[in-house]
Protein backbone atom coordinates (compact mmCIF):
# COMPACT_ATOMS: atom_id res chain seq x y z
CA UNK A 1 0.00 0.00 0.00
CA UNK A 2 2.80 2.38 0.88
CA UNK A 3 4.51 1.48 -2.39
CA UNK A 4 1.35 2.37 -4.36
CA UNK A 5 1.15 5.74 -2.57
CA UNK A 6 4.83 6.38 -3.36
CA UNK A 7 4.31 5.55 -7.03
CA UNK A 8 1.26 7.82 -7.18
CA UNK A 9 3.17 10.71 -5.61
CA UNK A 10 6.14 10.15 -7.92
CA UNK A 11 3.84 10.14 -10.93
CA UNK A 12 2.25 13.39 -9.79
CA UNK A 13 5.64 15.06 -9.27
CA UNK A 14 6.79 13.88 -12.69
CA UNK A 15 3.70 15.31 -14.32
CA UNK A 16 4.19 18.67 -12.60
CA UNK A 17 7.86 18.72 -13.59
CA UNK A 18 6.98 17.86 -17.17
CA UNK A 19 4.36 20.59 -17.25
CA UNK A 20 6.85 23.09 -15.78
CA UNK A 21 9.48 22.04 -18.30
CA UNK A 22 6.92 22.34 -21.06
CA UNK A 23 5.97 25.85 -19.92
CA UNK A 24 9.63 26.85 -19.69
CA UNK A 25 10.31 25.51 -23.16
CA UNK A 26 7.31 27.32 -24.57
CA UNK A 27 8.43 30.58 -22.94
CA UNK A 28 11.96 30.31 -24.40
CA UNK A 29 10.63 29.57 -27.85
CA UNK A 30 8.33 32.59 -27.71
CA UNK A 31 11.19 34.79 -26.58
CA UNK A 32 13.42 33.55 -29.36
CA UNK A 33 10.63 34.05 -31.88
CA UNK A 34 10.02 37.55 -30.53
CA UNK A 35 13.71 38.42 -30.75
CA UNK A 36 13.88 37.09 -34.28
CA UNK A 37 10.80 39.05 -35.20
CA UNK A 38 12.24 42.16 -33.58
CA UNK A 39 15.50 41.78 -35.47
CA UNK A 40 13.69 41.41 -38.75
CA UNK A 41 10.96 43.91 -37.94
CA UNK A 42 13.36 46.59 -36.76
CA UNK A 43 15.30 46.63 -40.04
CA UNK A 44 15.01 50.05 -41.62
CA UNK A 45 13.91 51.00 -45.09
CA UNK A 46 13.52 54.32 -46.80
CA UNK A 47 15.33 56.97 -48.80
CA UNK A 48 17.72 59.67 -47.60
CA UNK A 49 19.01 62.45 -49.85
CA UNK A 50 21.74 64.83 -48.72
CA UNK A 51 23.38 67.82 -50.40
CA UNK A 52 25.63 70.73 -49.50
CA UNK A 53 29.12 71.04 -48.07
CA UNK A 54 31.82 69.48 -50.24
CA UNK A 55 34.08 69.41 -47.18
CA UNK A 56 31.63 67.14 -45.35
CA UNK A 57 30.80 64.92 -48.33
CA UNK A 58 33.61 62.33 -47.85
CA UNK A 59 32.44 61.67 -44.30
CA UNK A 60 28.79 61.32 -45.27
CA UNK A 61 29.74 59.05 -48.19
CA UNK A 62 31.78 56.78 -45.92
CA UNK A 63 29.16 56.71 -43.17
CA UNK A 64 26.49 55.89 -45.75
CA UNK A 65 28.48 52.92 -47.05
CA UNK A 66 28.93 51.56 -43.51
CA UNK A 67 25.31 52.21 -42.53
CA UNK A 68 24.00 50.40 -45.62
CA UNK A 69 25.92 47.26 -44.69
CA UNK A 70 23.53 46.83 -41.74
CA UNK A 71 20.51 48.38 -43.47
CA UNK A 72 20.51 47.24 -47.10
CA UNK A 73 16.91 48.36 -47.65
CA UNK A 74 17.86 52.02 -47.15
CA UNK A 75 18.87 54.18 -50.10
CA UNK A 76 21.24 57.13 -49.48
CA UNK A 77 22.29 59.69 -52.10
CA UNK A 78 24.91 62.32 -51.27
CA UNK A 79 25.72 65.37 -53.43
CA UNK A 80 27.91 68.42 -52.87
CA UNK A 81 27.08 71.86 -54.28
CA UNK A 82 28.20 73.99 -51.34
CA UNK A 83 26.75 74.75 -47.92
CA UNK A 84 24.46 77.50 -49.21
CA UNK A 85 22.94 75.21 -51.81
CA UNK A 86 22.47 72.39 -49.30
CA UNK A 87 20.70 74.68 -46.86
CA UNK A 88 18.50 76.07 -49.64
CA UNK A 89 17.50 72.58 -50.79
CA UNK A 90 16.68 71.21 -47.32
CA UNK A 91 14.70 74.38 -46.58
CA UNK A 92 12.70 73.87 -49.79
CA UNK A 93 12.18 70.19 -48.97
CA UNK A 94 13.97 68.87 -52.06
CA UNK A 95 16.53 66.94 -49.96
CA UNK A 96 16.30 65.20 -46.59
CA UNK A 97 19.55 66.60 -45.17
CA UNK A 98 21.40 69.84 -45.85
CA UNK A 99 25.13 69.57 -45.05
CA UNK A 100 26.79 72.80 -44.02
CA UNK A 101 30.06 74.21 -42.71
CA UNK A 102 28.21 77.21 -41.28
CA UNK A 103 25.07 77.79 -39.20
CA UNK A 104 21.87 78.02 -41.23
CA UNK A 105 21.39 81.61 -40.06
CA UNK A 106 24.46 82.61 -42.08
CA UNK A 107 22.88 81.55 -45.38
CA UNK A 108 19.09 81.69 -44.90
CA UNK A 109 16.64 84.26 -43.61
CA UNK A 110 15.49 83.90 -40.03
CA UNK A 111 12.14 82.28 -40.86
CA UNK A 112 13.65 79.62 -43.13
CA UNK A 113 16.50 78.91 -40.71
CA UNK A 114 14.02 78.59 -37.85
CA UNK A 115 12.31 75.65 -39.57
CA UNK A 116 15.52 73.61 -39.62
CA UNK A 117 16.89 71.31 -36.91
CA UNK A 118 20.67 71.34 -36.46
CA UNK A 119 22.54 68.05 -35.99
CA UNK A 120 26.15 68.94 -35.15
CA UNK A 121 28.11 65.91 -36.30
CA UNK A 122 31.85 66.67 -36.16
CA UNK A 123 34.67 69.21 -36.31
CA UNK A 124 36.38 70.08 -39.57
CA UNK A 125 39.77 71.71 -40.05
CA UNK A 126 40.60 73.82 -43.11
CA UNK A 127 44.20 73.89 -44.31
CA UNK A 128 45.97 76.26 -46.70
CA UNK A 129 47.62 74.23 -49.48
CA UNK A 130 50.20 75.16 -52.11
CA UNK A 131 51.68 73.62 -55.22
CA UNK A 132 54.71 71.48 -54.43
CA UNK A 133 57.08 73.88 -56.24
CA UNK A 134 56.20 76.62 -53.74
CA UNK A 135 56.82 74.38 -50.74
CA UNK A 136 60.03 72.98 -52.24
CA UNK A 137 61.28 76.56 -52.54
CA UNK A 138 60.77 77.09 -48.81
CA UNK A 139 57.21 78.29 -48.22
CA UNK A 140 55.93 75.92 -45.54
CA UNK A 141 54.84 78.46 -42.92
CA UNK A 142 53.11 81.83 -43.28
CA UNK A 143 52.08 84.39 -40.72
CA UNK A 144 48.42 85.26 -40.64
CA UNK A 145 49.27 88.73 -41.96
CA UNK A 146 51.08 87.17 -44.93
CA UNK A 147 48.15 84.85 -45.59
CA UNK A 148 45.73 87.77 -45.51
CA UNK A 149 47.93 89.76 -47.86
CA UNK A 150 48.07 86.85 -50.33
CA UNK A 151 44.36 86.03 -50.33
CA UNK A 152 43.24 89.66 -50.57
CA UNK A 153 45.47 90.12 -53.62
CA UNK A 154 47.91 92.56 -52.05
CA UNK A 155 50.89 90.18 -52.32
CA UNK A 156 51.14 88.73 -55.82
CA UNK A 157 54.61 87.16 -55.98
CA UNK A 158 55.96 84.35 -53.82
CA UNK A 159 59.36 86.01 -53.48
CA UNK A 160 57.75 88.61 -51.20
CA UNK A 161 57.10 85.91 -48.57
CA UNK A 162 60.36 83.99 -48.94
CA UNK A 163 59.41 81.84 -51.92
CA UNK A 164 60.38 81.61 -55.58
CA UNK A 165 60.16 84.51 -58.03
CA UNK A 166 56.82 83.30 -59.28
CA UNK A 167 53.32 84.70 -59.56
CA UNK A 168 50.85 83.67 -56.88
CA UNK A 169 47.81 81.94 -58.39
CA UNK A 170 44.72 81.99 -56.17
CA UNK A 171 42.39 79.02 -56.45
CA UNK A 172 39.19 80.40 -54.98
CA UNK A 173 35.67 79.39 -53.97
CA UNK A 174 32.32 81.08 -54.65
CA UNK A 175 30.54 83.14 -52.00
CA UNK A 176 28.04 80.31 -51.42
CA UNK A 177 30.83 78.10 -50.06
CA UNK A 178 30.85 77.34 -46.36
CA UNK A 179 34.51 76.39 -46.62
CA UNK A 180 35.23 79.89 -47.92
CA UNK A 181 33.20 81.43 -45.09
CA UNK A 182 35.16 79.44 -42.49
CA UNK A 183 38.56 80.21 -44.02
CA UNK A 184 37.70 83.87 -44.45
CA UNK A 185 36.52 84.20 -40.85
CA UNK A 186 39.34 82.37 -39.08
CA UNK A 187 42.36 82.44 -41.41
CA UNK A 188 41.78 85.88 -42.92
CA UNK A 189 40.21 87.51 -39.85
CA UNK A 190 37.12 88.41 -41.85
CA UNK A 191 38.95 90.12 -44.71
CA UNK A 192 37.28 89.67 -48.10
CA UNK A 193 38.95 87.06 -50.25
CA UNK A 194 39.98 88.14 -53.75
CA UNK A 195 38.30 86.18 -56.53
CA UNK A 196 39.95 84.38 -59.41
CA UNK A 197 37.05 83.54 -61.72
CA UNK A 198 39.15 81.31 -63.95
CA UNK A 199 40.04 79.08 -60.98
CA UNK A 200 36.87 79.38 -58.89
CA UNK A 201 35.22 76.14 -57.81
CA UNK A 202 33.18 74.82 -54.92
CA UNK A 203 34.27 71.25 -55.57
CA UNK A 204 37.10 70.46 -53.17
CA UNK A 205 38.36 67.67 -55.40
CA UNK A 206 38.62 70.04 -58.37
CA UNK A 207 40.32 72.67 -56.21
CA UNK A 208 42.85 70.11 -55.02
CA UNK A 209 43.63 69.11 -58.61
CA UNK A 210 43.96 72.75 -59.70
CA UNK A 211 46.49 73.46 -56.95
CA UNK A 212 48.33 70.23 -57.78
CA UNK A 213 48.59 71.06 -61.48
CA UNK A 214 49.23 74.82 -61.34
CA UNK A 215 52.65 76.23 -60.50
CA UNK A 216 52.47 78.98 -57.90
CA UNK A 217 48.95 77.98 -56.82
CA UNK A 218 47.48 78.35 -53.35
CA UNK A 219 44.06 77.37 -52.06
CA UNK A 220 42.49 75.65 -49.08
CA UNK A 221 40.62 72.41 -48.39
CA UNK A 222 39.40 70.38 -45.45
CA UNK A 223 41.88 67.92 -43.91
CA UNK A 224 39.67 65.11 -45.15
CA UNK A 225 40.91 65.79 -48.69
CA UNK A 226 44.53 65.49 -47.60
CA UNK A 227 44.46 62.03 -46.01
CA UNK A 228 47.03 59.89 -47.87
CA UNK A 229 47.60 62.74 -50.32
CA UNK A 230 51.08 64.11 -50.95
CA UNK A 231 50.37 65.87 -54.26
CA UNK A 232 50.20 69.26 -52.53
CA UNK A 233 51.81 70.72 -49.42
CA UNK A 234 50.03 72.16 -46.40
CA UNK A 235 51.11 75.49 -44.93
CA UNK A 236 51.37 76.18 -41.21
CA UNK A 237 49.90 79.43 -39.87
CA UNK A 238 52.14 81.28 -37.42
CA UNK A 239 54.12 78.08 -36.91
CA UNK A 240 51.09 75.89 -36.12
CA UNK A 241 50.44 72.94 -38.42
CA UNK A 242 46.86 72.17 -39.53
CA UNK A 243 46.33 68.87 -37.68
CA UNK A 244 43.51 67.36 -35.65
CA UNK A 245 45.68 67.42 -32.53
CA UNK A 246 46.33 71.16 -32.91
CA UNK A 247 42.63 71.71 -33.61
CA UNK A 248 41.56 69.79 -30.48
CA UNK A 249 43.97 71.84 -28.35
CA UNK A 250 42.75 75.14 -29.79
CA UNK A 251 46.21 76.07 -31.12
CA UNK A 252 45.17 75.89 -34.78
CA UNK A 253 42.47 78.48 -35.51
CA UNK A 254 40.83 77.45 -38.80
CA UNK A 255 38.09 75.01 -37.86
CA UNK A 256 34.35 74.81 -37.48
CA UNK A 257 31.63 72.46 -36.35
CA UNK A 258 29.92 70.63 -39.19
CA UNK A 259 26.13 70.62 -39.41
CA UNK A 260 23.61 68.26 -40.96
CA UNK A 261 20.24 70.02 -41.04
CA UNK A 262 16.79 68.49 -41.37
CA UNK A 263 13.53 70.35 -41.93
CA UNK A 264 11.85 69.66 -38.62
CA UNK A 265 12.64 66.52 -36.65
CA UNK A 266 14.04 63.70 -38.81
CA UNK A 267 12.03 60.62 -39.69
CA UNK A 268 13.04 57.22 -38.30
CA UNK A 269 15.54 56.22 -40.97
CA UNK A 270 17.18 59.66 -41.13
CA UNK A 271 17.48 59.80 -37.33
CA UNK A 272 19.09 56.36 -37.29
CA UNK A 273 21.64 57.49 -39.88
CA UNK A 274 22.46 60.69 -37.99
CA UNK A 275 22.77 58.78 -34.70
CA UNK A 276 25.17 56.37 -36.38
CA UNK A 277 27.44 59.19 -37.62
CA UNK A 278 27.57 60.70 -34.13
CA UNK A 279 28.10 57.38 -32.33
CA UNK A 280 31.25 56.46 -30.40
CA UNK A 281 31.60 53.40 -32.63
CA UNK A 282 32.05 55.59 -35.70
CA UNK A 283 34.36 58.13 -34.00
CA UNK A 284 37.61 56.27 -34.76
CA UNK A 285 36.68 55.94 -38.41
CA UNK A 286 35.76 59.61 -38.46
CA UNK A 287 39.25 60.61 -37.31
CA UNK A 288 40.92 58.30 -39.82
CA UNK A 289 39.12 60.29 -42.52
CA UNK A 290 40.49 63.59 -41.21
CA UNK A 291 37.45 64.79 -39.26
CA UNK A 292 37.44 65.68 -35.57
CA UNK A 293 35.24 64.25 -32.83
CA UNK A 294 33.35 67.15 -31.26
CA UNK A 295 33.69 65.86 -27.70
CA UNK A 296 37.51 66.02 -27.94
CA UNK A 297 37.57 69.78 -28.44
CA UNK A 298 39.10 71.65 -25.50
CA UNK A 299 37.61 74.87 -26.89
CA UNK A 300 34.18 75.36 -28.40
CA UNK A 301 34.53 78.95 -29.58
CA UNK A 302 37.20 80.87 -31.47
Amino acid sequence: MKMKKFIAVLATVSMVAAMAAGCGSSSNDTSADSNAAADGGSDLSGTITAAGSSALKPLVDDAADSFLESHPDVSITVDAGGSGEGLKQVSEGTVTIGNSDVPAEDKLDADAAGELVDHQVCVITMAPIVNKDVADAGVTDLTKDQLISIFTGETTNWKDVGGPDEDIVLVTRPESSGTRATFQAYALDGNEEASNASMETDDSGVLLKNVTDTKGAIGYVALSYLVDNDDVATVAIDGVEPTLENTYSGEYPVWTFEHMYTKGEPDEVTKAFLDYIMSDDYGTQMESLGYGVSSKMTVTEH
